[in-house]
């Protein structure tokens, strides 16, 4: 079993609730009216948006699907702006004109959450190769749900990273539906890493569920990818609390996925990981859960106070070709 310091797992804790919260408050401010337009809220998935994205560095890169806030909050670590985006402020990210599926910084490494789906998988690959050719050192890992593993872009994306060795990790968020259907009934295995086996790379299943082990597997991955052996598949089984947007009454999910969901909570698990090893008490954690919920009510009303975006500028920024990793140079 791996050793972690008490620094480490304590901001692995305060990287979950982060997550949780600020799902929880952009679903309420949808909700309620403040936030316009679908919002796809990755509650449930937190062990594997934490694990997966502490295994990084700073100076790697990531795609994010339409469920991408979790993404943005991990590695842009900037929730006012982050949330302002989300209610389509000038103080945004974006300057609100991506909102809550196009949430992007390029600066900290998130190219995108992405409304297309399997709309980041060719980009991710694109900035892999980039780095291969620069020789940068950095790893780029793609995000995508097990729906988006069935559109030609991600067999191609891969079978090309395979070929050329790519530093890319290709990582299936599995939550087991893709809007409203099955993921049994639209492929024949229940098992996505098996597809690796098809383009000669390493494939793994993960229980999203238990946050080191999301953390050990793509830090693994990623230490192979930055010794330039490629690509791997990591196929990661999560639960979803809600329906596939906020507000769907979701009746194709049956109540014992549901209830199965909440008795695998991520966030309950590791805290009662942290607990049987001695690590914090209850009171440290509750401490801890305030704190962040804080934080997040104040991004909140950052955000509920920005400014409106002027209508006659509406075509600012929605192009750019002065960034380093942009296909113009």
């Amino acid at each position: 079993m791996a050793s972690y310091t008490k620094d480490f797992l304590m901001k692995m804790l305060e990287n979950l609730w982060m997550v949780r919260k600020f799902e929880e408050s952009a679903m309420d401010a949808s909700l309620k009216g403040e936030i316009k337009g679908n919002v796809h809220v990755c509650l449930g998935q937190e062990g594997e948006v934490v694990g997966a994205n502490m295994a990084l560095e700073p100076t790697d890169f990531i795609t994010a699907s339409h469920r991408g806030h979790g993404h943005c909050v991990m590695k842009c670590g900037d929730v006012d702006h982050a949330m302002a985006e989300l209610y389509g402020k000038e103080e945004g990210l974006c300057h609100g004109r991506g909102g809550s599926m196009h949430v992007t910084k390029i600066e900290s490494g998130l190219l995108g959450a992405n409304g297309i789906v399997g709309g980041g998988i060719a980009l991710a690959t694109g900035s892999a190769l980039a780095s291969q050719t620069n020789g940068d050192g950095h790893v780029t890992i793609s995000f995508f749900g097990d729906g988006a593993s069935n559109q030609g872009v991600f067999h191609e994306s891969i079978n090309m990273a395979a070929a050329w060795k790519l530093p890319i990790i290709y990582f299936v968020e599995n939550n087991g539906f893709a809007v409203s259907t099955k993921i049994g009934s639209v492929t024949n295995t229940p098992d996505l890493a098996k597809r690796a086996a098809a383009y000669g790379i390493p494939g793994a299943v993960i229980d999203g569920t238990d946050v080191l082990a999301v953390y050990e597997a793509t830090r693994q991955a990623v230490e192979a990818a930055r010794r330039g052996e490629g690509p791997t598949l990591l196929d990661c089984h999560v639960y979803k609390f809600t329906g596939h947007f906020v507000g769907d009454p979701a009746k194709y999910i049956n109540p014992d996925y549901t209830q199965e969901a909440h008795e695998q909570d991520a966030i309950k698990k590791f805290k009662a990981y942290l607990l049987a090893n001695q690590v914090a008490t209850d009171e440290e954690m509750d401490a801890l859960e305030k704190t962040v919920a804080d934080r997040i009510e104040k991004a909140r009303q950052f955000a509920a106070a920005g400014t409106e975006p002027d209508k006659t500028r509406v075509l600012d920024y929605n192009y750019a070709c002065d960034n380093e990793r942009c296909v113009i140079r």
